[in-house]
């Protein structure tokens, strides 16, 4: 098998630092013992499923939303097949756009085809009953190749993940989509609700795929009299060994209708496959999303991550963090010790085609590292992915 980095000397530099490390309460009661889930940074793709869409098409985007040059700006990026970006480039966490399509076809003629008098799309996957990938319906469309309905997508996670049952855990961001007004009011699709009919089929679509064995879920971190959050902050998350091979599904949306409506009757996601994105203080709060790990956000996310919570946070924004060459997300980001940081230019070359030589990586090479907030004891390059063929 191909490996493109090795993260030998991003752990050196961690356990340089070992000595100073003052374990948490979390740290020091955790699953099982050993090392920790959340001991781990990884690196992740950010709209992981997306393509873009055909030249023509951008242009009638950029018209249709009657701003010049904005395809261009920020949505000029592609992803690999998700079986090449966790085999190829060792990508430990993805983020997948959902939209509602409970009788199918829905999304299956995109507006900015319509207007350049194209047909509908070809594959059959968009007329099948079922939860869609799509970053913006009727305008970015394009998903990478067995990623339109969310569970086939999901089936190529659990096909790779098989093959290979001793990876870290996989991190996966779900982001819940509704139709832009803009995009409704010009003729295109308005996406159903996100209520509980339709949050339940991602649900069942998850558990279709990936059993209660395949997964961490709140069940298996919350402890008895406590709320998961309780769980969380005085018992720690399961151990690195628990965790592999299996996935953890954490929901991008901030607190709102749509967390409401999943969290009804279960405070602290009884019997729920998704981490809800919370806040500390509610009894659900396990994880939370902070995408911008600059200026007070640096110190807002260590202290989030000292206490015990799971944090994702993101390196780059497109196209802005590439066309300005400023890289002080991507280290703010690595600084923070947020366990998941989202990127779309997370291999070697990915950013050449804007004359630069942006990557996302942990220093000196990699897509995974021990914590450098956490500096867990013992944590070696060689017991993070012992399996892999280094």
């Amino acid at each position: 098998m191909r490996h493109r980095r090795r993260p030998f000397i991003a752990a050196a530099a961690a356990l340089a630092c070992v000595a100073a490390a003052v374990p948490s309460v979390a740290q020091a009661t955790r699953h099982g013992g050993g090392l920790a889930l959340n001991e781990v940074q990884v690196i992740g793709t950010h709209n992981s499923y997306k393509r873009e869409i055909t030249p023509a098409e951008q242009a009638k985007y950029d018209e249709l939303i009657q701003t010049p040059g904005d395809y261009a700006k920020y949505l000029a990026y592609s992803h690999p097949s998700i079986t090449n970006q966790l085999a190829r480039q060792d990508v430990r966490g993805l983020e997948l756009d959902l939209w509602p399509d409970p009788q199918g076809g829905l999304y299956a003629h995109p507006f900015v085809r319509k207007a350049l008098g194209q047909g509908p799309l070809p594959n059959a996957e968009w007329t099948k009953p079922g939860t869609k990938l799509i970053h913006i319906a009727d305008l970015d469309y394009n998903t990478s190749a067995g990623c339109i309905r969310f569970v086939s997508c999901l089936q190529q996670i659990r096909a790779w993940s098989d093959a290979n049952p001793r990876h870290l855990p996989l991190l996966i961001m779900l982001e819940f989509k509704q139709s832009d007004a803009r995009v409704v009011a010009g003729g295109g699709v308005k996406a159903p609700p996100w209520d509980i009919t339709a949050l339940e089929t991602v649900e069942s679509e998850i558990r279709s795929v990936f059993s209660d064995r395949d997964m961490i879920t709140a069940d298996d971190i919350r402890r008895r009299g406590m709320t998961l959050e309780q769980s969380v902050l005085r018992r720690g998350w399961p151990s690195l060994d628990e965790a592999r091979g299996k996935v953890l599904f954490l929901m991008d949306n901030d607190p709102g209708p749509i967390r409401d409506a999943y969290t009804a009757n279960r405070p602290n996601l009884e019997g729920r496959a998704i981490f809800t994105n919370s806040r500390p203080g509610f009894s659900d709060m396990a994880f939370i999303k902070r995408n911008e790990p600059r200026n007070a956000g640096l110190a807002e996310i260590q202290d989030l991550v000292r206490r015990g919570y799971l944090v994702r946070t993101r390196s780059d924004v497109p196209l802005t963090t590439i066309l300005s060459g400023d890289t002080t997300q991507l280290d703010a980001a690595l600084r923070s010790g947020a366990q998941l940081i989202s990127t779309d230019f997370q291999d070697v070359g990915m950013s050449a085609r804007y004359d630069s030589d942006f990557v996302a990586e942990v220093p000196g090479g990699g897509t995974w590292r021990c914590n450098p907030i956490l500096v867990p004891r013992g944590c070696r390059p060689s017991v993070l992915e012992p399996s892999r063929d280094w």
